[in-house]
């Protein structure tokens, strides 16, 4: 762990959560700790291992640690450290921190293989995210370049490269900023916390990550007691910050927060909206479903859309809705074009649950009514409504995909813990492909089978903590980010064509008012310059 890739705070952070990741492995290490504030953490290992395998493993881990420095693991002849003992470039050498008899000892009784396998089990999320990333870049490699053509939009805005981060949020994981954009600790704190507040984040949210994923943000304060006296009171400026500076820029609080519906039918209340949300489950579950299953891959997509809009029904607590292709698109992990299309898709076989009510105008989406079809209305009252709450597409199956979703949402909604084939049948996907997805989640401990063969949802684990160790809250941010530029540039032209700016004829040149020049009195003119002009 080194002081130049995050502060100092930060090291210590990363080295106690990489600690107690090898002691739940069962693994023994030696610590030492350089005069800048520098850690190096030993593993001795009992059989060897291959050095591409050690660093693949180092990787993983660096996933968790931001000031883990994995370059000595990637080069094999130049990838040195000093060892405890050693004399340090700025003077003093390196300190063991673990007692030289313990030191000993480890050395001497190495760590198992079995061990090292744990922590394989342990880093799965991680090492499949760095395989997925280290074929997209095989792929891109390999790839030929896009032809230009006179089709396309030279000012089209590109998304954020893969593995795309905000700036902000490296400040809040490394403590690490720009002096240049940010003079003092205290202007990049507010600029970190605006961020989070502008995110969506909540001020218990972040006191909870300050000794995790934000422990830069929380190494921008000089002590503890600084921190605890004043991080409430600027996240109370950044929220007002972000509320202000939102309502400049539209009606909305935020680029991504729910709209307030425009009109198309009255108020209902909001206990009828939940109700009506309980139904239309019913007959989503019972017959969308198997009607969308036979269209394919577009069928998944119309799935997903019609869950999102019952999600924001009950968060609306409303069921006329104008929520953009965008912020569907941000819910389902897709494009918003793609978003476009199964709107209308969906209008057209919902048997009348969804009807597009009003065309999109301005800044205001298209305006959608969400009501009970006449014909399912007895079958939705006839079953019974589900447990629990329904959901889009949340970010950790970005990276897991449509059919671990499925197969997740039927065993945590499930009435009874279900088996595997109870699972494939409520999912409505293949038996193979529900194995294959309920593998993959129990690799991860989102879910396990007990001795009976049934599946339950595992709840120690956060899918927001998982989904941050997939990288899927980075293709949400990139996203996100590219919402929020696209929506700036098409509120910017908006403007640039509002008939309140525009300019009319009347403006320019007014036929009643005199605007002729009149000459000067001849006695008014001096006698030199008639001279002259002569």
């Amino acid at each position: 762990m080194d002081t130049s890739k995050a502060d100092s705070a930060v090291v210590d952070v990363d080295a106690a959560r990489i600690g107690a990741l090898l002691a739940s492995c069962g693994l023994r290490w030696v610590e030492d700790i350089s005069p800048s504030g520098g850690r190096h953490m030993y593993v001795p290992l009992a059989a060897r291992m291959p050095g591409p395998e050690a660093a693949e493993l180092i990787d993983a881990i660096a996933r968790t640690a931001p000031s883990l420095d994995a370059s000595p693991h990637h080069n094999p002849t130049t990838g040195c450290i000093r060892p405890p003992g050693a004399v340090h470039k700025r003077g003093g050498h390196q300190e063991l921190v673990t007692p030289l008899s313990a030191a000993y000892e480890i050395l001497r009784h190495r760590n198992p293989a079995a061990a090292v396998d744990a922590m394989r089990r342990a880093l799965a999320p991680e090492l499949a995210r760095n395989r997925e990333e280290a074929a997209r870049r095989a792929k891109l490699a390999t790839a030929p370049p896009p032809a230009l053509c006179h089709s396309a939009r030279p000012d089209a805005t590109a998304p954020p490269a893969p593995g795309w981060r905000s700036p902000l949020r490296a400040i809040a994981e490394t403590g690490l900023y720009d002096t240049a954009r940010y003079p003092t600790a205290s202007e990049a704190r507010m600029g970190v916390l605006t961020h989070l507040a502008a995110c969506g984040w909540t001020l218990p949210q972040v006191q909870g990550e300050l000794g995790g994923q934000f422990a830069g943000l929380a190494s921008l304060y000089q002590s503890p007691a600084q921190l605890t006296r004043l991080l409430e009171r600027e996240w109370d400026k950044a929220i007002e910050y972000t509320a202000t500076s939102a309502g400049k820029r539209s009606t909305r609080k935020s680029d991504t927060s729910p709209t307030e519906p425009t009109g198309g039918a009255e108020k209902v209340s909001a206990a009828s909206v939940h109700q009506l949300v309980n139904d239309l489950e019913n007959i989503l579950y019972s017959v969308l479903d198997a009607r969308f299953q036979k269209l394919g891959r577009e069928g998944v997509g119309l799935r997903f859309l019609a869950r999102g809009v019952l999600a924001y029904m009950r968060t609306m607590e409303t069921n006329v809705l104008d929520v953009g292709c965008r912020t569907f698109a941000l819910a389902l992990g897709q494009h918003h074009g793609t978003v476009a299309r199964l709107l209308r898709r969906l209008a057209e076989l919902s048997d009348g649950m969804v009807t597009k009510i009003a065309d999109a105008r301005h800044r205001n989406a298209d305006v959608y009514l969400v009501e009970l079809p006449e014909k399912h209305a007895q079958l939705a009252r006839e079953l019974t409504w589900r447990k629990g709450k329904i959901h889009a597409v949340r970010p950790v199956f970005r990276s897991l995909g449509p059919a671990a979703a499925l197969a997740y949402e039927a065993v945590e909604r499930s009435r009874l813990s279900p088996t595997t084939a109870d699972v494939a049948r409520a999912a409505r996907i293949s038996r193979t492909t529900a194995e294959k997805a309920l593998a993959e989640m129990a690799a991860y401990r989102m879910i396990h089978r007990d001795d009976a063969g049934l599946w339950h949802i595992t709840a120690a684990t956060s899918l927001a903590q998982l989904a941050r160790r997939l990288g899927a809250d980075e293709d949400v941010a990139a996203q996100l980010t590219l919402h929020r530029s696209q929506r700036a540039k098409w509120h910017a032209w908006l403007d640039r064509h509002s008939p309140d700016e525009q300019i009319a004829e009347n403006d320019l040149y007014d036929p009643e008012a005199a605007e002729h020049w009149l000459p000067p009195d001849d006695a008014a003119i001096p006698t030199a310059l008639w001279h002259a002009a002569a």
